[in-house]
């Protein structure tokens, strides 16, 4: 089950890399010809906004399953080991339960968009489309926390870095 959602939450983190390659040569595109042409690409804003949510549904599956997501850990930095760890699968769950109720709300969302024939204002693509990408790595996201919250593990990586990101004296203020 773990070398399955890692490899689904690296397939998807690919995924979203491509779409991001592909919002940046839209946007150079829409740029470019606006600057030379005075004619910018017809509806690159809906391109980049489809592809946003994309990029972002994207991400969710490899940043939860690694445990990359942003812990405040004030509160805790005192606290057992054993607190944390179960600290840490009740965030797990409730993130569960949080992408689940995304993803399962953003299908119906899907489904509702076809029915209604929803387009988009300038190139009349299907609202729908967006929607059905997101719901999938969506419930990805929402399956690997769950899976985090009953078993305590995941994909991490273990501990923190064992090199000092910031080179020496880089935050020393000179007078």
């Amino acid at each position: 089950m773990e070398r399955m959602f890692e490899w689904l939450a690296k397939a998807l983190a690919i995924v979203g890399g491509v779409v991001v390659v592909a919002i940046t040569l839209i946007t150079t595109a829409s740029i470019v010809g606006r600057w030379l042409f005075n004619s910018p690409l017809l509806g690159d804003t809906e391109l980049v906004e489809y592809g946003m949510a994309i990029v972002v549904a994207c991400f969710l599956p490899i940043c939860q399953w690694r445990g990359e997501n942003i812990i405040v850990d004030f509160f805790t930095t005192k606290a057992t080991q054993r607190t944390r760890d179960l600290l840490d699968r009740f965030g797990a769950l409730l993130i569960a339960l949080m992408l689940g109720l995304i993803a399962w709300r953003t299908g119906l969302g899907a489904i509702e968009q076809r029915r209604y024939g929803s387009v988009t204002m300038l190139m009349q693509w299907p609202d729908w489309y967006a929607y059905a990408a997101i719901s999938l790595p969506l419930g990805i996201a929402a399956l690997m926390a769950l899976y985090t919250a009953i078993t305590g593990r995941s994909g991490a990586h273990g501990g923190p870095p064992t090199h000092n990101p910031v080179p020496e004296g880089a935050l020393r203020q000179e007078p």
